[in-house]
C-alpha cells in the first residue's frame, strides 16, 4: 500500500515538472540550443494634467460682499474655466475691509500654497480712506515684488481701480494712475478699471452704492476675463 502511495506522490510530482516546462514556452534554435527568454511588458503609469492655481487677492468686492459665495466673481470665473474645460482652479482669497498694508502683512500665508496666476485687487480702500498715496503704491509694489520673490513663473494681473471724487481732484486724478504705473513698471497685465459698467449704475450696486449686485459681479467677470483668457492661452 504504501509503495502505491509513494508512486501516486512521484507522479503528481512528474505531471507539475512536466507542466512548468511546457510554461516557459522554451524554443530552440537550428542548433538545437535552447533560446528561453523572458520579457516583461513595462507598467503603465497614467498620468493626470496638472492643474494650476488661478489666486485672486483682494478686499470685499473679490470676496464678494452681500452676496453668496457662488455669485462672486471669482466663483463665476471658475465656472468659465470649467465649461471650456481649461485645467485651472481659482481660490478667492479675498478679505472685507483690505487695505494694502493689510495684503501686505497677510501674503506670506497666502502664498504657502503654489500659484500660476496672482490676480491684484487692492487699493480701493486705501482711496476710500484717503491714505498717502505713496503708501498705496509702495504698498502695492512690495506686494508685487514678493509674489514675484516666491516665484519668478507666477504671472501677475493687476486690477485698475478708481474712486468717488470726495477726497478732491488730485488725489482722485493720481490714485488711478498707480494701477497703470505700477503695470508698466513691472511688466504687468492690466485690468484698466475693475468696476467698469458696473460703479456708479444703483441696479448695478447694493444699497452701499459700492459692492456689485449679482449682476454686477457678472459684467466684473467679464472685466477681468478679457485680460485673463490671454493669459490663460
Amino acid at each position: 500500500m504504501r509503495i502505491v502511495i509513494n508512486f501516486s506522490y512521484f507522479l503528481i510530482f512528474a505531471i507539475a515538472v512536466s507542466c512548468g516546462e511546457n510554461n516557459a514556452a522554451k524554443t530552440q534554435n537550428k542548433n538545437g540550443e535552447s533560446t528561453n527568454r523572458v520579457t516583461a511588458t513595462p507598467d503603465k503609469k497614467e498620468t493626470t494634467p496638472e492643474v494650476k492655481t488661478i489666486l485672486f487677492f483682494g478686499n470685499s468686492l473679490t470676496a464678494g460682499y452681500g452676496l453668496d459665495t457662488e455669485e462672486s466673481f471669482p466663483s463665476l470665473i471658475q465656472k468659465r474655466i470649467d465649461s471650456l474645460k481649461l485645467g485651472y482652479t481659482t481660490v478667492n482669497a479675498g478679505l472685507s475691509g483690505e487695505t494694502t498694508s493689510g495684503g501686505k502683512n497677510r501674503l506670506d500665508w497666502v502664498l504657502n500654497q503654489k500659484v500660476d496666476i496672482f490676480v491684484l485687487e487692492l487699493g480701493a480702500n486705501d482711496g476710500l480712506r484717503g491714505i498717502p498715496l505713496n503708501e498705496t503704491r509702495n504698498n502695492l509694489q512690495q506686494i508685487i515684488d514678493a509674489v514675484k520673490d516666491k516665484n519668478p513663473e507666477t504671472e501677475i494681473i493687476l486690477a485698475g481701480m478708481q474712486i468717488p471724487p470726495n477726497m478732491g481732484e488730485t488725489y482722485t486724478k493720481e490714485f488711478r494712475t498707480i494701477f497703470p504705473d505700477l503695470a508698466r513698471k513691472n511688466g504687468l497685465e492690466l485690468i484698466p478699471f475693475l468696476l467698469e459698467g458696473v460703479a456708479g449704475n444703483p441696479e448695478l450696486n447694493l444699497p452701499d452704492g459700492i459692492h456689485p449686485t449679482a449682476e454686477g459681479q457678472k459684467i466684473v467677470r467679464d472685466n477681468i476675463w478679457k485680460v485673463l483668457k490671454g493669459v490663460l492661452q
